[in-house]
C-alpha cells in the first residue's frame, strides 16, 4: 500500500513537473534585427538576462525570415513565438501574423508613441506589431575635421555642397581622404541613397529615380567621392575606421557608430545629415514585435513582448545595442555620453526644419533584396566606374519599373501616393 502510494506522489510530481515545463517552455524569437555577433551576444546576455523565462533569440536575414515565418504559417502550427522586424519586414508575412488589439491594452502604462503605434496597423485598425525599438542614420566626425569647416558652415545645418568642400579642404589639408560611407558587403550605403541623397536631391525615390535632379545628384555625388577613402567599398561599419582614425567624417547607422561615441565620446561630435534642393532627408528606423497566429503557447510570447516594451528592457536596449526607446518615458539619468550624444542629433535631424522623412520600403516582400540592389548597382556604375549619368539611370531605372510592377508595392514617404505600383517617372 505504501509502495502505492508512493508511485502515486511520483508520478503526480512528476506530471507538475510537467506541466510547469510547458508554461515556461522556450519561446523561440526570431529577429531581422541585431544580428551582428556583438549585438546579438549583448540582447541575449544583458537584455534578456533578467527576462525569467527561456528565450531563444535567433537574428536572421531578411529573405530567410520572410521564408520561415511563411513556412510555419502555412502549417497553422508554428514554432517561433515572437517576431521583430523593421516596418518593412513584416508586410510580406502580415497575414501569418495575429491580432494584438488585447496586447496593446495590457500596455497602457508603457507611454508607447502614438505616431508608432499608429504605424504598427498598417491601416488596418488593429493592431499588427507593438512597437519595439528605433533608430535612424546620422552623421559623425572626429573633432579633428572641424577645423576645415567651410566658412559659416553649421553643423546642424550642413549642405551636401560643405560636405563636398569639407571634404576637399580635409584632403588638401593632411594628403588624406577622410570621408567615410560604409559600402562594404554588410554595409548600409543603400540606405544613405535610398533615405538621405534621393529625397535631398528631388523629393522622392522611386518616381524620381531617374530624373533631372537625380542626373545633378549623381554626378555632383561622384564628384565628392574624390574626396572619400577608398577603403568605403570595404566599410560595413562606420565605427572602427572612426576609431583607428581612418575616416574622420562618416555617415551611418547609429547602432553602427555606437562603440565610437560611447569608448570616447569627447573625440567626436554627431550631428544631421546634409541637405540639397528639395530639403534634409532623413530614415526613421521602427521595428516592432509580432506574434504568429496559432501559437500554441501565445501567452508566453505575451509575457516577453510585455518584457521588452519596460522602461527597464527599453533603456538597456539604449545602453547595449545603441537602438532607441519607442516610449515617450523619460531616458535614465545615468546613460552614457554618447548615448546622449546621439538622442541630441536624432532628436535635432527629426526637428529640422527642412526634414523629409523617407521610409524604408514597404510591400517589396521578396523583392526587397532586388530593390536595393538597384541603389548599389547605379552607384557602381557611375561613381565607381564612371559611366554615363543619364544612360546608367535609364538602365536600372527600367530594372527598378520591373521590381515595382513585380511586387505591386505603392509609394511610400516621400514619394506621392500611387494608385497601384509606384511609377518611376
Amino acid at each position: 500500500m505504501m509502495r502505492s502510494r508512493l508511485m502515486v506522489g511520483v508520478v503526480a510530481l512528476l506530471g507538475t513537473a510537467a506541466l510547469g515545463a510547458v508554461a515556461h517552455a522556450e519561446t523561440i524569437f526570431l529577429s531581422t534585427q541585431l544580428r551582428p555577433i556583438e549585438s546579438a551576444q549583448k540582447f541575449r546576455e544583458v537584455v534578456l538576462g533578467d527576462f525569467p523565462d527561456p528565450v531563444q533569440f535567433i537574428p536572421e536575414d531578411t529573405g530567410p525570415f520572410i521564408t520561415r515565418i511563411r513556412a510555419e504559417g502555412e502549417t497553422g502550427k508554428p514554432a517561433v513565438g515572437v517576431i521583430g522586424g523593421l516596418h518593412g519586414d513584416l508586410p510580406p508575412v502580415q497575414q501569418y501574423l495575429d491580432n494584438l488589439d488585447d496586447v496593446m491594452g495590457q500596455l497602457g502604462d508603457r507611454k508607447l508613441i502614438p505616431s508608432f503605434v499608429e504605424l504598427g496597423q498598417y491601416g488596418t485598425g488593429h493592431q499588427v506589431y507593438v512597437p519595439w525599438m528605433q533608430a535612424t542614420y546620422v552623421m559623425a566626425a572626429n573633432k579633428k575635421a572641424l577645423p576645415y569647416l567651410p566658412q559659416g558652415a553649421d553643423l546642424d545645418a550642413l549642405s551636401y555642397a560643405q560636405l563636398a568642400a569639407w571634404g576637399k579642404a580635409i584632403q588638401d589639408a593632411t594628403g588624406e581622404r577622410r570621408l567615410g560611407f560604409p559600402g562594404g558587403p554588410k554595409g548600409l550605403i543603400h540606405r544613405f541613397f535610398q533615405g538621405y541623397l534621393y529625397p535631398s536631391y528631388t523629393g522622392g525615390v522611386v518616381r524620381t529615380f531617374k530624373n533631372a535632379d537625380a542626373v545633378t545628384m549623381w554626378t555632383e555625388f561622384r564628384e565628392l567621392w574624390k574626396t572619400v577613402n577608398p577603403r568605403s567599398t570595404s566599410y560595413d561599419f562606420m565605427q572602427e575606421p572612426l576609431l583607428a582614425g581612418e575616416v574622420w567624417v562618416a555617415f551611418d547607422h547609429t547602432a553602427r557608430l555606437w562603440d565610437a561615441v560611447i569608448k570616447q565620446p569627447d573625440d567626436f561630435v554627431l550631428f544631421p545629415a546634409p541637405s540639397a534642393g528639395k530639403g534634409r532627408g532623413y530614415m526613421p528606423v521602427l521595428a516592432g514585435l509580432a506574434i504568429p497566429k496559432g501559437l500554441a503557447d501565445r501567452d508566453a510570447a505575451v509575457r516577453l513582448i510585455s518584457y521588452l516594451t519596460t522602461p527597464e528592457a527599453q533603456a538597456a536596449v539604449l545602453r547595449e545595442t545603441g537602438f532607441y526607446p519607442v516610449t515617450d518615458s523619460a531616458l535614465p539619468g545615468d546613460l552614457p555620453e554618447g548615448a546622449r550624444m546621439t538622442t541630441v542629433a536624432i532628436q535635432t535631424q527629426a526637428n529640422s526644419k527642412d526634414a523629409v522623412p523617407s521610409l524604408l520600403p514597404v510591400g517589396l516582400g521578396d523583392k526587397n533584396g532586388e530593390f536595393n540592389k538597384v541603389f548599389l548597382d547605379i552607384f557602381q556604375r557611375i561613381v565607381i566606374r564612371g559611366q554615363d549619368v543619364k544612360e546608367a539611370l535609364e538602365t536600372e531605372g527600367t530594372k527598378l519599373a520591373g521590381i515595382m510592377q513585380a511586387s505591386g508595392a505603392p509609394c511610400w514617404l516621400p514619394d506621392a501616393a500611387s494608385d497601384g505600383p509606384c511609377p518611376v517617372e
